[in-house]
């Protein structure tokens, strides 16, 4: 096993520094049909956070990611790929024990994408160690990016509380939701856990599933609320067909979701969640920044693949654009 290379220096301060999942992505290409009908596949870079840099990324942000991958082809693969892709590796570490994790889907189109992941007994991105951390790139970050699925196994879990803590809590230190059941024991571990996690971020995303294991609710306003009351400066809540609410202490905002023709759902949660620390990073206001992470989900959710799926800048601003002003004449009309 080998930790990451070369610390940041002062100079180096990433906009956006991600921590969690990267592995490879195997996604089919015949829609509509299960894995044992599929007669091939295409091969991507996947897992959450590898996806929400390489948004950032893409979007001009200078972006890195605290993972880790196998001492394989696929492992090799993933460095590759994000570099390739504009994110900084030095922080994705070799683990000479554990194999680069792989996810297979299947696509069902509208709203069924069925994921099947390989990631046992574990995964090298759960076995980032506290020790092996850039506090200082952590602390200098402009954003901070974790998701709830890096404290289900240790060593991981204390390398992530071990980044905030050298974090101090900082405005924009964001925790995504990401609940997936099948990495935890129970339920109220990911609970406890998440619950002990909210102390140190700043900035809360997830949809109403997550924000029910979070804080025990589903209604949006009353999530947003019960994470604001636990120190979150922003809760944004996730509502499918009913769009997305985003709340401030002292704001609320929600915005219509912006009608596509879904090919794979799969990413569009990444590329919101990119399109997010782009406009946090841009100071823009509430409604705009989530508007344009509306539009940068709706883009990637009309294509097959998700990390190279991921729009530029004007893709994201032409959409959300056309679909504000769309929504602008509906409600003039309704209001004559």
């Amino acid at each position: 096993m080998s930790g990451s290379t070369t610390p940041a220096t002062p100079t180096d301060n990433f906009d956006v520094l991600a921590i969690g999942r990267s592995g490879v992505d195997i996604y089919p290409h015949q829609i509509g049909v299960g894995l044992e009908e599929v007669e091939s596949f295409g091969k991507f870079l996947g897992g959450s956070a590898a996806n929400v840099a390489v948004a950032a990324a893409r979007l001009g942000r200078r972006s890195a990611l605290i993972s880790g991958a196998g001492d394989d082809a696929f492992g090799r693969f993933v460095r590759a790929e994000l570099a390739r892709l504009g994110v900084d590796n030095r922080y994705v570490r070799v683990d000479e024990q554990y194999a680069t994790p792989v996810t297979f889907c299947e696509i069902f189109p509208p709203d069924d994408f069925p994921l099947y992941f390989y990631r046992k007994p574990t995964a090298p991105d759960l076995q980032v160690r506290a020790e092996e951390i850039d506090t200082s790139a952590v602390h200098d970050a402009r954003l901070y990016w974790s998701t709830v699925t890096g404290l289900s196994e240790e060593p991981s879990r204390a390398a992530h509380f071990a980044a905030w803590e050298a974090r101090g809590r900082q405005s924009l230190t964001v925790l995504d939701l990401d609940y997936r059941p099948m990495f935890w024991n129970s339920s109220s571990e990911a609970t406890e856990q998440v619950r002990r996690a909210l102390s140190h971020v700043t900035v809360a995303v997830g949809n109403r599933e997550e924000c029910e294991i979070a804080v025990g609710e589903t209604d949006p306003q009353r999530a947003a609320d019960a994470l604001l009351d636990l120190g979150v400066e922003l809760a944004i809540v996730k509502q499918g067909p009913r769009g997305v609410l985003g709340k401030t202490r002292h704001e609320s905002v929600e915005v219509p979701p912006i009608p596509v023709d879904v090919v794979n759902g799969l990413g569009a949660g990444d590329s919101f969640g990119g399109s997010l620390c782009h406009g946090l990073l841009s100071g823009w206001p509430l409604e705009k920044i989530l508007r344009h992470a509306n539009a940068a989900g709706a883009i990637v959710a009309g294509r097959l693949e998700c990390s190279t799926a991921m729009p530029t800048a004007i893709e994201v601003a032409d959409l959300a654009d056309s679909a504000g002003s769309h929504a602008s004449a509906t409600q003039e009309s309704a209001h004559v």
